[in-house]
């Protein structure tokens, strides 16, 4: 997988984006004590309110931004049976998972996927496509529904946000570490900071938050086979099973960016790839529901 998912890519446009703001309102100066060297504690404090701040508005923004990403249509009254349907199988697995009932929401893709997305477990939003609607069975489609509901019930929209936090906390940290140490040794500045220090900074931390989003991903393939376990106790793991046989009859989807993380299928194409991959390969999590207990 050569893309990082959106939400990596909308919060580290938003944590640069902070970080540009407040070295322009100065409040950066506060990270050079006595004008020479790094003061580390208000490094510290400055990199973690940046890190999860960036992390936190990108997940208020995740409903927002899957609605206008896909062309997600809320479905506010069923027009239809299948519509009926997605409504009344979402209502009875939210009630079962104990969360409050979520968005639910089409949209226009041919290929086999769905999401869910939202800022907390009882603010929440399940989507599927309509290529889902028209290629799987409905106990396949209740069980892809099973999984995402619970992600939602598992609280890993929230716990990908804190744990990007901290990786976010670390990446700016870092980053600015690397540039006074640039700015300082290779250029020589002896007061203040120059421009080195802000070119090197950025560079910085852009490389390193690639890196970090390994990590990420990580964490994001653990709470995946959780999902898929998940899934498996609401629907029947026979079912989830059967779901994820079918994700693989399907070709490679291409979900938008943002959505990648908490989509419920993704391929990576390379080896180095699968550093970045947010979802386990189906073989393992359909061998894992095999072996499950």
């Amino acid at each position: 997988m050569k893309r990082i998912a959106l939400f990596l890519l909308t919060n580290l446009a938003i944590v640069l984006v902070l970080s540009i703001v407040l070295r322009l309102l100065g409040v950066e100066q506060i990270l050079a004590e006595n004008g020479t060297d790094l003061d580390l504690n208000a490094l510290l404090i400055f990199s973690a309110v940046i890190g999860f701040g960036g992390s936190f508005i990108s997940l208020a923004m995740s409903k927002w931004l899957a609605k206008r990403s896909t062309g997600a249509q809320i479905i506010s009254q069923p027009r239809n049976a299948t519509e009926q349907w997605l409504l009344s199988t979402v209502a009875d697995q939210a009630k079962r998972a104990g969360i409050k009932m979520p968005e639910v929401a089409i949209f226009p893709s041919p290929e086999v996927n769905a999401f869910a997305t939202g800022a907390s477990k009882n603010s929440s939003l399940v989507a599927v496509s309509a290529g889902l609607l028209n290629t799987m069975t409905k106990e396949e489609a209740e069980a892809v529904l099973a999984h995402e509901i619970s992600h939602i019930a598992n609280g890993d929209m929230v716990t990908l946000t804190l744990i990007q936090g901290v990786v976010n906390t670390f990446v700016i940290f870092l980053s600015r570490v690397i540039g006074h140490f640039v700015d300082r040794v290779v250029f020589k500045t002896q007061q203040g900071h120059g421009p080195a220090f802000w070119i090197t900074s950025i560079v910085a931390q852009l490389v390193l938050g690639i890196l970090a989003s390994v990590i990420v991903m990580w964490f994001s393939r653990q709470r995946e086979f959780r999902a898929d376990a998940g899934g498996a106790s609401l629907a029947g793991r026979q079912k989830m099973i059967a779901a994820l046989e079918r994700l693989k009859m399907g070709q490679p989807t291409q979900m938008p960016d943002e959505l990648v993380a908490f989509g419920i299928n993704h391929k990576a194409k390379d080896a180095f790839g699968k550093l970045f991959m947010s979802h386990p390969p189906l073989n393992e999590r359909i061998e894992r529901l095999r072996q499950a207990r």
